[in-house]
């Protein structure tokens, strides 16, 4: 008998960044559970399944916790551990803080901050008492810098770079490994979808999403503990970040996502 494919975890997986890297995984021989919480999920699993890999699609909803139970029941329903697990769904929204409604704002912290911690809590205890598995948590370099105009958005993936990087140490010596992945801006449907259209950074240079996940695989594969993924420019920003004070670099995202910059 063949040893099974391993099986893999993509949240998020329906387009962008999510979908990328579940054909990296795809390509690499892994059985995949995508999830997303709209349609465009079903058409995302048929080109996934072209690769000749056998892929479940389950459409939920992370943001509460029926959402996180559904999907780790379809999970264990498989009667397979997972091998991988890509924690990527997020959202983000922009303006004023002031001005958005706090719907918007809190739905952002239900999505990137507790549905993260609810997936990651059921994720990684079963690896953990395995002995075994990968998880990828999606940050972004605005972990590294206060957000004005998309100050909930900022602050919720500078929690989710601080718990990867803590769970990385916690699980050292585990055999789990956690990798976090620091995209830039990247073409993706966020921008739209956060109404950042008519921001500079909306309208400027964005990375393949391809790139970011090919970059993302490797360093999930090879156990590292954070990779800042995309272009020579966004590699370039993370390293300014990493010097400049919180004062100018609160500033310079001000110029970039206040509504009405792109003009």
């Amino acid at each position: 008998m063949t040893e099974p494919h391993p099986l893999a975890l993509v949240t998020g997986a329906s387009s962008g960044i999510g979908l990328e890297l579940a054909r990296q995984f795809a390509g690499a021989g892994f059985d995949l559970i995508v999830t997303a919480e709209d349609a465009e999920l079903t058409t995302a699993a048929e080109q996934l399944r072209g690769d000749g890999r056998t892929v479940q699609a389950v459409q939920a909803d992370l943001r509460g916790a029926a959402g996180v139970e559904a999907l780790w029941a379809a999970v264990q329903a498989t009667g397979r551990p997972l091998a991988a697990a890509a924690l990527n769904a997020g959202v983000g929204k922009g303006g004023a803080f002031v001005d958005n409604p706090l719907e918007d704002e809190l739905a952002i912290i239900h999505l990137n901050v507790t549905s993260t911690v609810r997936l990651a809590k059921l994720v990684l205890r079963d690896m953990a008492a395995r002995g075994g598995g990968r998880v990828l948590f999606t940050s972004s370099i605005a972990s590294t810098m206060p957000g004005p105009y998309q100050a909930v958005y900022n602050a919720s993936k500078s929690f989710v770079q601080s718990f990867a990087e803590a769970l990385a140490t916690e699980l050292r010596d585990t055999g789990v490994t956690v990798t976090s992945l620091m995209p830039g801006p990247t073409d993706t449907e966020f921008f739209e979808r956060g109404d950042l259209l008519d921001t500079k950074l909306g309208q400027g240079p964005k990375d393949d999403p391809a790139q970011v996940a090919k970059q993302g695989f490797e360093a999930l594969m090879e156990g590292e503990d954070k990779v800042v993924a995309g272009s020579l420019m966004t590699k370039a920003q993370a390293a300014a970040n990493a010097v400049l004070p919180d004062k100018l670099k609160s500033a310079g995202h001000a110029k970039m996502a206040e509504p009405g910059s792109a003009g």
